[in-house]
């Protein structure tokens, strides 16, 4: 496995790869690596011949106030991670490589990134688009992973992959769960004792959710309203949002529900902002 901080060095691994007739395939992550991640690595060797991570904690969609100096680390353990998945490169950047100084150009994305997150987070989809374009433009891979528990962001690629022209495909990963459905994050980590026996109500609200629709729930308010009910009986769980979205747009779902919807939910244990989401599809009549 090769270990590559340059991005020159990076660029011309990669196009040494797809000279040789490989496809190149990347998973982009900030490090800390879970299981979610490795099950992205090993997705990406089945759409490539070559597999690229990246391991960069990315400044510029961190707020001020948020945990970019808290942001958890352990390069050593991501490596052995990396290598145990038959990753065949692992680009880590310095900061300074990314945004060298005098850097001022920004990607901002349209109105995917102004709902669900984008509303307590304005300024994070603009980061990630930014990083992202930038990691595309280095590793130039012909596919790239990105998990479906950060659903908005996957949307958000997916679009500007598709506006920019970026020449690769967008595989979607299924979200990867703890034995008892909390869904796996790096910030899991900063959870205490009770916030992490409090956490787990997500997916149960969630599963709950799912359940009544297949028993024939079809009000789009009252799925939201159990949802919301059932997050707040848990008197650490503070609520950003519980909002049923149309999967494409991510704008609101209201009345009956019709065709499949995203529910999704943003809950905060202290500090600690915790995401999930699950897709609810209505049985055809």
């Amino acid at each position: 496995m090769q270990l590559i901080r340059d991005a020159r060095a990076m660029r011309d691994w990669s196009r040494t790869a797809r000279s040789e007739g490989a496809r190149v395939g990347f998973v982009p992550t900030m490090g800390f690596l879970h299981e979610g991640h490795l099950s992205l690595m090993r997705i990406a060797h089945e759409h490539a011949d070559r597999v690229v991570v990246s391991i960069f904690v990315n400044p510029t969609q961190f707020a001020p106030g948020e945990d970019l100096d808290r942001y958890p680390r352990d390069e050593e353990g991501d490596l052995a991670g990396c290598r145990a998945q038959g990753v065949d490169a692992v680009f880590l950047p310095p900061v300074e490589q990314m945004y060298p100084p005098g850097s001022e150009t920004l990607v901002t994305p349209g109105g995917l990134a102004r709902e669900l997150c984008g509303q307590s987070r304005p300024t994070h989809f603009r980061g990630v688009a930014t990083v992202v374009s930038m990691l595309f433009n280095i590793v130039e891979p012909d596919a790239a992973v990105f998990g479906e528990k950060d659903f908005q962001q996957l949307c958000v690629i997916q679009r500007m992959v598709r506006d920019l022209a970026f020449p690769l495909t967008i595989v979607p990963g299924p979200i990867v769960r703890e034995p008892d459905g909390l869904a796996m994050s790096s910030r899991n980590a900063y959870l205490g004792t009770d916030q992490r026996s409090q956490a787990v109500v997500l997916n149960r609200s969630l599963r709950a959710a799912a359940e009544r629709v297949g028993a024939g729930e079809r009000d789009c308010a009252a799925l939201v309203a159990g949802v919301r009910e059932t997050i707040g009986e848990q008197p650490l769980a503070e609520i950003d949002y519980v909002e049923l979205v149309d999967a494409g747009t991510l704008l609101p779902v209201s009345g009956q529900l019709a065709d499949p919807a995203r529910l999704a939910v943003a809950v905060r244990f202290g500090a600690t902002r915790l995401i999930d989401n699950i897709q609810l599809t209505p049985a055809a009549p």
